[in-house]
């Protein structure tokens, strides 16, 4: 199913959850890449997988939307190493970013403990409270 209209802008009622949530530029980037991709590979999987590598470029994942990121580029090692990567995914953590940015995205989501995790561990933290507050605003 195309995610974009005639005009070229995001369908919201086909988006996912958490981009309904997020601006117009994360919420287009999604569905014009999908549509792309849709029509390349003819997989609506690969073509979703491809439509969120493409927005984990520019944009991390913050609680229950997508914001744009410091500085674009890959959010973790799966997205560096590519598709047949067997690393794992960081869930729109932008897990390249800086320690002081996570522990200022986890201070924004209120994490516990924050103040002594390793960057490793923030990232593991904001990843679990992303999870939690999307399936808040779901419900």
């Amino acid at each position: 199913m195309p995610k974009t209209t005639k005009a070229g802008t995001a369908k919201k009622s086909e988006l996912p959850s958490t981009l309904e949530r997020s601006e117009k530029k994360a919420q287009d980037t999604f569905a014009k890449t999908y549509d792309s991709a849709l029509e390349e590979y003819g997989d609506e999987q690969r073509a979703a997988q491809t439509a969120y590598a493409s927005l984990k470029h520019t944009y991390e994942k913050v609680g229950d939307h997508w914001e744009p990121k410091e500085a674009s580029g890959p959010s973790d090692k799966k997205a560096e190493q590519g598709r047949k990567s067997s690393a794992p995914t960081a869930g729109g953590v932008d897990a390249n970013a800086t320690k002081e940015h996570l522990y200022g995205v986890a201070s924004r989501l209120d994490i516990t403990g924050r103040s002594r995790m390793t960057k490793g561990e923030l990232v593991n933290a904001i990843q679990k409270a992303n999870e939690k507050e999307t399936r808040k605003a779901r419900s």
